[in-house]
């Protein structure tokens, strides 16, 4: 009821006004509190709530502290702030409503992008190359890679992305509205393994919207919500496949399935190449892990690696001279016949074992080469 959300959101915010120096503790106590995520939901979703405005303040406040906990508390709403944020140019929405979402996600967007010192941020990413191994991969299994002085050349060098320093931005604007989205969906995702599956499943539903509302498929899949059409980026679209690839391996696989033919349906209209990408890469991936496991199997989804073996698997054909100085010879019942491998040198500290009934016997000093005849 009306009654039991606003008492249940005022109180937590009240307790949190006499916790502040026990932040931790009061992160930790948040988990047991089963009643006040639904209930902060549909404040949310409320076209006209006195409890937003004190909500959205106590929301910043919690991601000011710093504590991760709270911080991850609050990104768990991010999906239902973005899609209540979207849809507020279209919807018969409270222009005061609205505000208290915008100055929130602001305030998450420039507290994001400094660091502590208050310095911007330069956010750097390491391209990942195939000659190492990964979650995803061992070299070994792709086949031998050519060693060239090519190869020797860019052996060690990665290739590095940087994204920054991002400008602080004091409202919304028609320029900058997606690129502080794109970079707020970026921090979202930065902490996926803590969301849980209501929070996936608004992710889903926020994809699925912004990329069908407007469009035919809008009747397919029965939509009765806003009919204009949204705005929307390649890059805010790459972001919006990332958590729908998280979703699909984590228990959400028919939201997360239909969140992603959205996005690369709207990513078709719109000749978005990046997007399209990564998400026929997803689909063809679930299409083959579907393969493997069988269409009637049922149970839980995960990203299928390779597990790294503990035995180090070393190439036939790698003959290094390493390989050729660490080799030992093996011991047998009879002496072996050695023989010099080059020219102009000879092997003064040669040496073979060899048992001949049961007595030792050592290479004269002078030969090169024990044989059966010379024995």
């Amino acid at each position: 009821s009306c009654w039991l959300r606003k008492s249940t959101s005022s109180k937590y915010a009240s307790e949190f006004g006499k916790k502040e120096a026990r932040l931790s503790s009061y992160a930790a106590s948040l988990k047991e509190k089963g009643s006040l995520v639904p209930a902060l939901y549909k404040v949310i979703r409320e076209n006209y709530s006195d409890l937003l405005e004190p909500v959205c303040h106590q929301l910043f406040e919690f991601y000011r502290s710093g504590e991760p906990r709270l911080q991850r508390f609050v990104l768990q709403f991010l999906p239902e702030l973005l899609w209540s944020l979207l849809l507020a140019p279209s919807a018969a929405r409270d222009p005061h409503t609205s505000g208290c979402i915008e100055a929130l996600l602001l305030g998450i967007y420039n507290l994001e992008i400094v660091d502590k010192d208050g310095q911007s941020k330069v956010l750097s990413f390491t391209v990942p190359s195939l000659s190492k191994p990964s979650v995803y991969h061992e070299p070994s299994t792709i086949g031998s890679l050519a060693l060239t002085e090519g190869a020797l050349a860019n052996h060690g060098l990665r290739r590095v992305v940087y994204s920054g320093p991002h400008l602080q931005r004091e409202t919304f604007t028609a320029q900058n509205r997606f690129e502080v989205l794109t970079f707020l969906l970026l921090c979202y995702n930065a902490a996926l393994s803590y969301m849980t599956s209501s929070s996936l499943q608004s992710l889903c539903q926020l994809s699925s919207r912004v990329c069908i509302c407007g469009y035919p498929r809008q009747q397919l899949r029965r939509y009765k919500g806003i009919s204009s059409r949204l705005t929307v980026t390649s890059e805010f679209l790459v972001q919006l496949i990332t958590g729908i690839h998280y979703a699909l391996c984590n228990g959400e696989m028919d939201l997360g399935s239909k969140a992603l033919d959205d996005v690369l349906y709207r990513a078709q209209l719109e000749l978005y190449p990046e997007a399209l990408l990564v998400g026929n890469a997803i689909k063809s991936s679930q299409q083959c892990a579907a393969l493997k496991s069988g269409a009637s199997k049922e149970g839980a989804r995960s990203i299928q690696v390779e597990i790294t073996p503990t035995s180090s698997r070393i190439s036939r054909n790698a003959v290094t001279s390493l390989s050729i100085r660490g080799h030992r010879w093996k011991r047998h019942g009879k002496a072996r016949s050695h023989r010099q491998t080059e020219s102009g040198f000879r092997n003064a500290n040669l040496e073979s074992v060899g048992y001949l009934l049961g007595e030792f016997w050592p290479i004269p000093p002078d030969r090169t080469s024990v044989t059966e005849s010379g024995l």
